[in-house]
């Protein structure tokens, strides 16, 4: 059976250890050398950026968030351990795991990073599918020609790569369909390599949650457990028509996905309508603070993927959602494409405003539409807004200046919030 040495890239027939350097981190599978569908995602990948920046992060658990009326982003592995998880209010993180360092987000940071992954990427195959700055699609099917290894070989070499030039971790989840691989990639993190076959597909799946099903949320998966539906084993009960009748479009779906099928293909060719950040809170909340916090957040973190991707955005849209589960929209157009965090966010408080006494909520989202690139972004001079020029100006400068000093060199207010 064919194997892979994750630390020297060597090929061997099965064996408990690389014959080659010793190491215990050895891959087998029978399909390892066929399979070309690929998912990396990046570990912890706010945290690791923080912990390379600061060694004296290393060892210590650290959650990236707000201030204690805020939501954790992300948090390390250690963090994990004791529970935190991302999306929990700060003080309950920090009740789970008191000892924890808290670190304010530096989106341009985590975007500079993400470029350097994709430019990584990008070697192995033009066909990557970026999902956000930390995780993409790949298909490498082709590429054996090119490289003269496989690609789990190449897929192996790029992680190490990451770690090596970069100071960064991923894993990968490698298949045959886009579902598979994604699955794969977050069954043994961190540092995972995952391989879901062809051939052992139906039986993989059988046992498992649908929770599974990427986009599947809890008041989806509430409804499929109320027709008696928790693994995979009782979606293969239904047949289409039934799975159609009772949950419309999405039984189709649910049809497929059933039995490890996914005909979706990754293209960088597909157009990106838009780039949005959301949260779904643990209670909801109509406290303006704690919600204007959430926005600035937001904000930033789109505003990072517009500036990794050269984007812009010229319609900013709000979505809320009450605690009767009634959706709320609200969009805006701009006189020009943006990219700026403080234009984003300014966009999306204004329309907010609008709503606000619909509250409580139990989701808030922010998001960029109608994209362009960013070389008419942000024009300065506004007529409407004088000051929009002057204040993208000083968003770029506290970014340098951030980049130079470190992340606390400038904090805005409404971030600790």
């Amino acid at each position: 059976m064919p194997s892979l040495c994750r630390d020297c890239l060597s090929t061997f027939d099965d064996a408990r250890r690389c014959p080659r350097c010793r190491s215990p981190r050895v891959i087998t599978h029978p399909e390892l050398c066929d399979l070309t569908i690929a998912h990396m995602d990046c570990d912890a990948f706010y945290a690791s950026v923080e912990k390379r920046d600061n060694p004296e992060l290393a060892d210590k658990p650290v959650i990236i968030g707000g201030g204690k009326r805020g939501v954790v982003s992300t948090a390390c592995y250690v963090a994990r351990i004791k529970g935190v998880k991302s999306a929990m209010p700060m003080f309950k993180a920090l009740k789970l795991c008191p000892d924890a360092i808290v670190v304010k987000p530096r989106m341009n940071a985590y975007a500079e990073a993400s470029r350097a992954i994709r430019e990584m990427m990008d070697e192995l195959t033009p066909t990557v599918e970026p999902l956000s700055l930390d995780e993409a699609f790949m298909d490498l099917g082709g590429t054996a020609r090119l490289h003269g290894r496989p690609p789990a070989v190449m897929l192996a070499r790029l992680v190490k790569r990451m770690n090596d030039e970069l100071g960064l971790t991923g894993s990968i989840g490698l298949s045959h369909n886009k579902f598979l691989a994604k699955v794969a990639s977050d069954l043994d993190k961190p540092r995972g390599f995952s391989i879901i076959g062809k051939a052992e597909t139906t039986e993989f799946l059988r046992p498992r949650s649908v929770r599974l099903i990427w986009g599947i949320g809890p008041v989806a998966q509430d409804s499929m457990a109320a027709a008696g539906i928790r693994t995979f084993d009782d979606l293969l009960r239904w047949d289409r028509r039934e799975l159609h009748d009772r949950f419309g479009s999405m039984g189709e779906r649910l049809f497929s996905l059933a039995r490890g099928e996914d005909g979706r293909r990754i293209s960088t060719n597909t157009p990106v309508k838009g780039l949005s950040n959301e949260t779904t809170f643990h209670e909801d909340t109509a406290d303006l603070d704690i919600l204007d916090g959430h926005l600035w957040r937001m904000s930033e973190k789109v505003s990072a993927r517009a500036k990794a991707q050269d984007k812009a955005g010229g319609v900013v849209t709000l979505k809320l959602k009450t605690s009767d589960f009634k959706l709320v929209s609200k969009r805006q157009s701009l006189r020009h494409p943006t990219q700026m965090a403080d234009t984003i966010y300014r966009t999306a408080r204004g329309l907010f405003d609008q709503v606000s006494g619909r509250g409580p909520f139990r989701l808030l989202g922010v998001g960029i539409s109608n994209l362009t690139s960013d070389a008419e972004a942000d024009r300065e001079g506004d007529l409407l807004d004088p000051g929009a020029g002057k204040r993208a100006q000083a968003e770029r400068a506290a970014d340098s200046i951030r980049e130079r000093f470190g992340k606390d060199a400038i904090i805005k207010g409404r971030a600790l919030r």
